[in-house]
């Protein structure tokens, strides 16, 4: 059943298994399978996953990012593994999505922190100091929201009606939280931004499955993001608002949660959230991006990772790899609503220029940073924009090849590559 709103239908992506890349952009798929996805996760003993034992979360009080990893592998995996011909991902895909199952709680949790640090433990009374930080730092949220993308990328590429359910399970603990009164802003950092990325794969379930209550908790997380003064994802959009001076203006997460706006409109059509999205993708493009294509900041006062201030240029500010992903999948998003060129020119600048310079080609090493000039430093082990890498050298395949409202084929992505189209799309 088509679930996306007749405003929302402008491309029809070509599933990934129907679509071959080569040149440059394939020998990049190629390198991300045989190293990152190859090598970063095997099994349940590896480090990213065997944090999520019952033994382990139980004691663990650190509160940091590194469960966003689990997540991450499944989704790139996931994908890779749905283009055909990936045995051995394959079985690490089903064996390391089977034993994440194995550990998820009753009552749906599957995050790695002990019960008293956990989203659904209400936190305490914000300071008057406070700068975006919660209380008590965590990023359980963040994380079962990149575990509900891929597990539900692992569903689709095996189609084993489990994951789709270990997704729906960690969907309804979060809306019973929510139900519960908790304030989702208060359980991410910069001002909320690092949990209401929730919206998108909640609005991503209620597309899936058209369960009311996914659509129920897309909106209220949405509600809950705008009635955050310092946030005010919706209404500072609507006003007009510069990226950079969006809660903190943390690139990452801004562009991420407004690839769950993009979703949330696809479902429910309404007009004020095109707006929101047409006004900061000008915004970004126009005033936020390298010549490379990536998000940037660094400038003066502004952190590594924030959007600079407006009209600002220095040639070694920095493009945070994480930050490159979510730009990508925001033009993904908005390519499928409106089949518009410009969405497949910004993913084709992106991906050539600032993604693989972030990527070594033996498709293990990443930048966390790039800079249009700087020198390229490989990141360590734990570190984020490792795994936003490789899941965005997956989207290559998703976004090359689209078939228009009008019926004609698209190509988005310049290079050699093949789609085979089925009598249906063509």
């Amino acid at each position: 059943m088509n679930r996306l709103h007749p405003a929302a239908r402008g491309m029809t992506l070509v599933p990934p298994q129907q679509v071959t890349l080569q040149g440059v952009l394939g020998d990049a798929l190629a390198a991300n399978r045989s190293g990152r996805l190859s090598t970063f996760v095997v099994d349940e003993h590896s480090a990213p996953i065997s944090i999520f034992s019952q033994a382990h979360k139980h004691q663990n009080h650190e509160g940091d990012w590194y469960g966003e990893h689990a997540g991450k592998w499944l989704s790139a995996t996931a994908r890779a593994v749905a283009q055909g011909g990936q045995p051995q991902l394959e079985a690490s895909l089903r064996r390391v999505a089977d034993w994440l199952i194995s550990q998820q709680d009753d009552d749906g949790y599957l995050g790695n922190y002990a019960p008293e640090r956990r989203f659904t433990v209400p936190q305490p009374p914000k300071p008057e100091s406070w700068n975006g930080e919660p209380a008590l730092r965590t990023w359980d949220i963040w994380t079962h929201s990149y575990l509900i993308l891929g597990f539900l990328e692992t569903w689709r590429a095996l189609g084993n009606a489990a994951y789709l359910q270990a997704a729906c399970r960690i969907a309804d603990l979060c809306w019973q939280a929510l139900q519960s009164g908790i304030d989702i802003t208060t359980l991410g950092n910069h001002h909320g931004m690092s949990a209401t990325v929730l919206l998108d794969p909640a609005a991503d379930l209620y597309l899936v499955t058209g369960e009311p209550r996914y659509l129920a908790l897309a909106e209220c997380i949405l509600a809950q993001a705008n009635a955050n003064p310092r946030l005010a994802l919706l209404d500072k959009a609507l006003a007009g608002e510069d990226a950079a001076f969006i809660a903190t203006g943390k690139a990452y997460q801004l562009s991420w949660n407004l690839v769950g706006l993009a979703k949330l409109y696809k479902a429910t059509g309404h007009d004020d959230h095109r707006q929101a999205l047409d006004h900061l993708w000008h915004n970004i493009r126009e005033q936020h991006l390298t010549l490379g294509g990536g998000p940037w900041g660094g400038v003066a006062h502004r952190s590594r990772e924030v959007f600079n201030a407006p009209r600002t240029f220095f040639p070694q500010a920095y493009v945070e790899t994480c930050s490159v992903l979510a730009w990508m999948q925001l033009n993904r998003e908005l390519l499928a609503i409106t089949g518009h060129a410009r969405y497949a020119d910004e993913l084709e600048r992106t991906a050539y220029n600032d993604l693989l310079a972030a990527m070594a080609a033996n498709g293990e090493d990443w930048c966390y940073y790039t800079y249009p000039n700087g020198r390229r430093v490989h990141t360590t082990y734990w570190r984020c924009c490792k795994s936003s890498g490789a899941m965005a050298v997956e989207e290559l395949p998703q976004v090359a090849y689209g078939i228009a409202a009008d019926g004609g084929l698209r190509v988005n992505l310049y290079g050699p590559g093949e789609a085979t189209l089925l009598h249906a799309q063509a």
